[in-house]
């Protein structure tokens, strides 16, 4: 297991510098640029030149980016914001907080309540029960977040008023214990995790049921049943274990997907994340910025496919990595 982990993560220094090379290309060959967003566009000539010197945009791309990796291997620095002068670091620390919460609350929450639906939906083939929760796994991927998004505030906040509109806590509320800032922040919680977790659970659902039914149709599984042992213990010990391997696979994957995806939800929502920290970034040609979100995303990535090949060896005992 050791040698296996330290080969991945060597794999991971090529794959880091090809993923930065291609995306600096390509922010860098975008129109426009930072100085067209921090000064009046109207000024010309020998001010825009000065203004291009101080960000350092007067060198060639490769000076560039050689610039920026030696910064970031050497000291650990991902540059400077060109809109805030702040280190791009810090403001991903400050918005990772609140992106993980939701994130994380909703890849947990859809895979608790979706892998149970899959295996009733499956062993109960073509009833009722199936038909409805393939007409709501349908629905709930083809429902655009934004749209869901916006009903969830018209009804629930709006008309209902039961939750507030966005943010992650009320503005200028004093907190009088823990628990009350708690109740606060999962009361702004509700809206967004619910519009997040929607599609998440329609897919791990989807996946689920289709493993199961290939699964339970396997002589491992007759094997099973022909020894007398319990139907919940077949499906669920025998079974499960087997149909999980796709699963965790699509589980591995969405942990970047969940990060990227959040960006509508924070954008609606007003969630104060890295979401609403990258439209920031995308708008104002946030060079440094977008280059330090970017680089995250691409460890989510990494990383997410990683975790799902160490669960393989957990949901499947067969499975070795020596």
């Amino acid at each position: 297991m050791r040698q296996y982990l330290l080969r991945r993560l060597l794999q991971v220094i090529p794959t880091l510098l090809g993923i930065t090379v291609i995306v600096y290309l390509i922010i860098n060959a975008a129109p426009g640029s930072p100085v067209s967003h921090m000064i009046d566009p109207t000024i010309t000539g020998e001010a825009l030149e000065n203004r291009k010197r101080q960000l350092g945009l007067d060198k060639p791309v490769y000076q560039r980016y050689g610039i920026w990796l030696s910064e970031l291997v050497i000291e650990g620095n991902l540059g400077y914001s060109t809109r805030t002068r702040r280190p791009v670091a810090e403001m991903i620390k400050t918005r990772l907080g609140p992106t993980l919460l939701l994130t994380m609350s909703s890849m947990i929450l859809s895979f608790i309540i979706a892998i149970p639906i899959g295996v009733l939906s499956a062993t109960r083939q073509y009833s009722r029960t199936d038909y409805l929760f393939t007409v709501l796994a349908i629905a709930g991927v083809s429902i655009p977040v934004f749209f869901l998004g916006v009903a969830m505030i018209k009804i629930f906040a709006f008309d209902l008023r039961w939750f507030p509109v966005g943010g992650m806590s009320t503005a200028g509320a004093y907190y009088t214990s823990w628990l009350e800032q708690t109740l606060d922040i999962l009361k702004h919680l509700f809206l967004p995790l619910f519009v997040l977790s929607c599609a998440q659970i329609a897919m791990f659902v989807r996946y689920t049921r289709s493993s199961m039914l290939e699964v339970v149709r396997q002589d491992y599984v007759r094997t099973a049943r022909a020894k007398g042992l319990s139907e919940r213990v077949v499906i669920y010990k025998h079974a499960l274990r087997n149909a999980l391997i796709p699963v965790i696979t699509v589980l591995g994957l969405s942990l970047p997907f969940l990060f990227s995806g959040a960006i509508l939800t924070e954008a609606v929502f007003a969630w104060p994340g890295m979401g609403t920290l990258n439209i920031t970034a995308v708008t104002t040609r946030d060079y440094p910025l977008l280059m330090g979100l970017n680089l995250f995303l691409a460890i989510m990535v990494i990383m997410g496919n990683l975790l799902a090949d160490l669960f393989y060896a957990v949901a499947d005992p067969r499975i070795r990595y020596d």
